[in-house]
């Protein structure tokens, strides 16, 4: 079985990190800590959005969690009323739905084309918006189309975020460091500091330095929201995990260098993927501007059917053949929000990604 729908990286997490947590442990850091997130955590979070992103945040306008999915899940709890609303730019990471279902709100999913790059355009953002909608979440670059934005690119949707105001912004940059191509990350409270008071930017040490099962994410915005989203927080994990915390600390402040290595064996490994995906009868593959996913049209081969005469007619039936006959698991668009696609990480060594090709090929060929 080859395996590629996990959004984690193969690598191992640095070992100057991993010394840190041992040092940690050592030194007995191992009891409560501040809710949400040590005097040194926050001190590396503000240090790091100033050297990358050229923003300021005091102590009480930072939080730190379980994962960069609480910071969010923390956040629609602590503002979203039952039938709020929140501008999901489609195809969108799939918890975003579910957690916005959880805290009472409307997820309110805009379907963003392949012709448009899969990002989300200034006119589709304003017609969604209504007096109900509270939150516009953009994740650049995206999970799971890879699709990224450029300051041109993003600068009309914060123009239309400027138009109203009941609307924030939150921004999940979690895939910031994995860019191609010599594109520069943005993000939008950097590009429109007028927003800045009514955003909310999420970042995390899972992706950039191979630490998913960590679990510590961070987040940034107005200290009334941060202070509400620490409430939220204290009734249910209370602080993070401190050693994750201290390791994170050396993450953020440490030796960056795995940063760029890894995406360039990234960026390598994208490009492989998206040329053998262009290379079958039936698949469409873009090449995505980040993170570590291809998002590949399938709609060449709907209506087709597999050896023993089952009709492909979904991206589900398709990724679902992919399983039951290749041993193969990728996962379809629709989990999304957008059909007929098709999601490969490739964050996955060069031998799986090889032999996930070949399969792919042998069972697109199959097909009639």
């Amino acid at each position: 079985m080859i395996v590629l729908g996990a959004g984690e990286p193969d690598f191992d997490t640095p070992d100057h990190i991993k010394e840190a947590a041992i040092r940690a442990i050592r030194a007995g850091q191992t009891r409560y800590t501040v809710l949400d997130g040590t005097p040194e955590l926050k001190t590396a979070i503000q240090t790091k959005f100033r050297r990358e992103n050229d923003l300021d945040y005091a102590d009480c306008e930072i939080t730190a969690g379980a994962g960069a999915k609480q910071v969010m899940h923390n956040a629609f709890m602590a503002t979203l009323d039952a039938g709020d609303e929140v501008i999901l730019a489609a195809p969108y990471w799939t918890s975003y739905a579910d957690m916005v279902l959880i805290a009472g709100g409307r997820p309110v999913p805009v379907a963003c084309s392949e012709q448009n790059g899969f990002r989300l355009q200034s006119a589709d953002l304003e017609a969604a918006i209504t007096p109900s909608t509270r939150w516009l979440l953009l994740n650049s670059p995206s999970n799971p189309s890879g699709c990224a934005y450029s300051a041109e690119q993003l600068r009309p949707i914060l123009d239309v975020l400027l138009r109203h105001p009941q609307v924030w912004l939150m921004s999940d940059d979690i895939y910031e460091h994995l860019l191609y191509d010599d594109m520069r990350f943005v993000t939008g409270a950097r590009l429109e500091p007028a927003l800045k008071e009514r955003t909310l930017t999420v970042n995390g040490v899972s992706k950039s330095y191979a630490m998913t099962g960590w679990r510590l994410g961070y987040g940034a915005g107005p200290k009334a929201l941060i202070a509400a989203m620490a409430v939220v927080q204290s009734q249910s994990t209370s602080n993070p995990c401190s050693i994750s915390q201290a390791a994170a600390v050396e993450a953020l402040s440490g030796p960056q260098d795995t940063v760029s290595q890894w995406r360039k064996a990234f960026q390598r490994r994208r490009d492989f993927v998206v040329q053998r995906l262009n290379a079958l009868d039936g698949v469409v593959c873009r090449r995505p501007e980040g993170a570590f996913y291809t998002f590949a049209s399938c709609a060449g081969l709907i209506g087709r059917r597999t050896p023993d005469g089952k009709r492909i007619d979904s991206d589900t039936a398709f990724c679902r053949y992919l399983l039951d006959a290749y041993d193969l698991a990728v996962v379809p668009g629709s989990c999304f929000g957008l059909a007929p696609y098709f999601r490969i990480s490739y964050a996955a060594s060069d031998s799986d990604l090889r032999q996930a090709c070949e399969r792919l090929a042998l069972a697109c060929k199959a097909l009639h």
